[in-house]
């Protein structure tokens, strides 16, 4: 859609459970630095449809090594669930052959998680 299309990252999370959009989720971004540490860019939730487009910007998604971390922990424990996973990561390489948009999706569960992305060439 056109909301993807401004933003270089872009997070979908589903709830296998519900069957619905994953709201309030949160989701950190960060940056692998030359030491191997990794440097925290953003944090922010998904929104009540399970999505997140202001992650980061044009200018701060360079070439390299970025994880992305979803705090499912707080997200079963709200809804009553004691889930066996405290974290879902997502560790990729961005922009090593050029500039492109990034959707990835999640589809969660309290013992499971699943991932894929969706890399596609920028549209201006």
């Amino acid at each position: 859609d056109s909301a993807d299309c401004k933003h270089p990252l872009v997070i979908k999370i589903l709830d296998s459970v519900r069957g619905s959009p994953a709201p309030n989720v949160p989701v950190k971004l960060y940056k692998e630095a030359a030491d191997g540490s990794w440097e925290l860019l953003n944090s922010k939730q998904t929104s009540d449809n399970g999505e997140l487009h202001e992650l980061t910007t044009k200018d701060q998604f360079l070439t390299g090594t970025y994880k992305i971390e979803l705090d499912t922990a707080s997200y079963w424990k709200r809804l009553g669930l004691n889930p066996f996973h405290h974290h879902a990561d997502v560790v990729f390489t961005a922009n090593d052959a050029g500039y492109r948009h990034y959707s990835v999706g999640f589809i969660l569960s309290p013992f499971s998680y699943a991932t894929t992305a969706v890399v596609s060439e920028p549209v201006e």
